[in-house]
């Protein structure tokens, strides 16, 4: 059986060209942001047989998806801790989530990731108070 850290190597590994590259650095950002942060990968399905890339600390923090034409990061409280922040260009209608997503040549910006995942740590950990 692989670990979670195996399972989403191999979903980089699975991701064409410039998605590996760019779903990587966006995890080591991730990482690196609090050593609490855990890998896991959830919702596998015969449509998407590898998951969902997904890091979690008291609750899930963000989730990576490979779109047709950018790599996606889905915070799943995120509109209950952070609205407005300007990173989020995707699911900016949603009650609940936002979203990034991450085009070819994208540079992501390391510390607003690094506030948002900590943030979303934050949120975490209050709403299991």
């Amino acid at each position: 059986m692989a670990t979670p850290q195996q399972e989403i190597d191999l979903i980089i590994e699975s991701a064409p060209g410039w998605k590996a590259e760019l779903l990587t650095q966006l995890r080591s950002i991730i990482l690196g942001t609090n050593p609490l942060v855990s890998e896991a990968v959830k919702w596998k399905m015969p449509s998407k047989p590898l998951g969902s890339a997904v890091w979690e600390s008291d609750g899930i923090i963000c989730v990576a998806d490979i779109l047709k034409s950018a790599v996606r990061l889905t915070f799943p409280n995120a509109a209950k801790f952070a609205a407005d922040d300007p990173h989020f260009n995707a699911r900016l209608d949603s009650k609940v989530a936002r979203a990034i997503d991450y085009f070819e040549n994208d540079v992501p910006n390391h510390d607003g990731l690094q506030n948002l995942v900590s943030e979303a740590i934050s949120f975490n950990l209050e709403k299991g108070k």
